[in-house]
């Protein structure tokens, strides 16, 4: 083994592990929720299912804007540029607690509107509603706690917000258990104990990684200079970088909450099933998702470096380490879907469909991973505009047609409507595919 292939593996590793554990501790709050609201009934988890949708927007969205971040701030370290590292991290920080606060109001002050979009379903509206106000308050401290994570993986610091990930992950868990069912002497809160608990516990991981983040400030000395003011140049670069990727998050989500308005005009019984994948789903993205966060970092300094060719290579290797990931994780999905329905206080036939639903994303699942890969590779020189239009042609010229399509003129069952959509991955990949061979995409800040 080379001395490149060695230090690339150990790199990716000192980012990937610690990240893609990170995730599957973020991803473990939807899971727990569903989980234990799962015990409750059909109508409690399409509650959640349906807040859970509208602040995925918001999830998007912020890591938008963690994602501008670790491109600039892993370009200007491999530069060595400490005031534009400064004015990378500050912008982006500010950037994301407005979103925060945009996404709050929203939430508290409209929620029955917004939730309507999805279903006619009265009693599965009004739990969303429960679920969705109380949420909001944990949009605060996401987005201080995904800058400042951003900021650690770039100087190799990616175990920090993994503790932070762990302790929030104990404490959702312990509090769904007492606020949901009532234990500890507190009355049983259904939905709300469910939202609560996250709340609580995205507060607590959130003051754990600021206190460790201004800790090792301080012991490494790191030099993150206070500067948020721009020129025009830089105005123009950062807008240039930011706005695509909100567009594109903005209406990949979009295009992601259509897909669950078609299944909840579908049946309860139907956006009920999908939403009892999401558990599975969320823990497959993350348990990869590390390698698509070490892509934007790890390329992101080659190019800073100007160093294309090693960039280029990294980048094949991460796809291919992906890829082969991702068909382990697919094969374990399928082998034991029928074991993980059972978990689930809900009707046969909703366990059924899941079952069904569960093969669909066991074939398309591979797909998904590369896109993500893909996205985070081509995105880490800075021309977010490929991105952009890849993922508007994959979701609005291909997913959403054919999602309406099938679910209300040919009328196929929720399974095959999802598995016919998810086609547009595969438009995605090719698209993405031929821009990354094409090199287009290895910019230098």
């Amino acid at each position: 083994m080379n001395k490149e292939k060695k230090e690339f593996q150990k790199e990716l590793f000192q980012i990937a592990i610690p990240v893609t554990l990170q995730c599957l501790m973020q991803s473990s709050f939807s899971v727990v929720d569903q989980l234990m609201t799962g015990q409750l009934g059909s109508t409690s988890i399409t509650g959640i299912g349906l807040g859970g949708k509208f602040a995925s927007i918001y999830s998007v969205m912020i890591a938008a804007a963690a994602s501008v971040a670790g491109i600039m701030i892993a370009q200007y370290i491999g530069k060595k540029d400490d005031k534009e590292t400064g004015r990378s991290f500050y912008t982006n920080l500010a950037v994301s607690l407005i979103l925060a606060a945009v996404f709050t109001l929203l939430s508290t002050m409209i929620p029955s509107r917004i939730l309507g979009l999805y279903t006619n379903d009265g009693t599965a509206i009004q739990k969303g509603v429960e679920y969705l106000r109380i949420y909001a308050l944990s949009f605060l401290p996401v987005a201080v706690t995904s800058i400042l994570s951003v900021y650690l993986r770039c100087v190799r610091a990616a175990k920090v917000p993994l503790y932070g990930g762990i302790f929030a992950s104990i404490a959702n868990t312990v509090l769904n258990y007492i606020l949901i069912f009532g234990k500890a002497g507190l009355p049983a809160m259904g939905v709300k104990g469910a939202a609560w608990a996250s709340v609580i516990s995205q507060l607590s991981g959130c003051i754990l990684t600021v206190i460790f983040f201004f800790f090792l400030y301080r012991k490494n000395t790191w030099k993150i200079p206070f500067e948020i003011s721009m020129d025009k140049v830089s105005m123009k670069q950062y807008a240039v970088i930011l706005m695509p990727l909100l567009v594109c998050e903005f209406f990949w989500s979009l295009g992601e909450n259509v897909y669950a308005s078609i299944y909840g005009h579908v049946g309860t019984k139907a956006f009920a099933a999908m939403t009892l994948t999401n558990p599975l789903q969320a823990l497959v993205i993350g348990a990869l998702s590390g390698v698509s966060q070490a892509a934007g970092v790890m390329i992101g300094k080659r190019l800073g470096a100007d160093d294309r060719e090693r960039a280029y290579q990294d980048s094949k290797r991460l796809m291919y380490t992906g890829f082969a990931c991702s068909i382990l994780l697919s094969v374990l999905v399928f082998a034991f879907k029928k074991y993980y329905v059972l978990i689930f206080n809900v009707e046969d036939d909703v366990k059924q469909t899941t079952r069904y639903l569960l093969t669909a994303y066991a074939l398309v699942a591979p797909v998904k991973v590369q896109n993500m890969i893909l996205g985070g590779i081509l995105r880490s020189g800075g021309k977010t505009t490929f991105v952009l239009w890849i993922d508007i042609i994959g979701t609005w010229l291909f997913g959403v047609p054919l999602g309406l399509l099938t679910a209300f003129v040919f009328h196929l069952p929720i399974a095959a409507v999802y598995f016919v959509l998810s086609m547009e991955e595969c438009i995605r990949l090719i698209i993405s595919l031929v821009i990354f061979r094409q090199k287009k995409w290895m910019q230098t800040l």
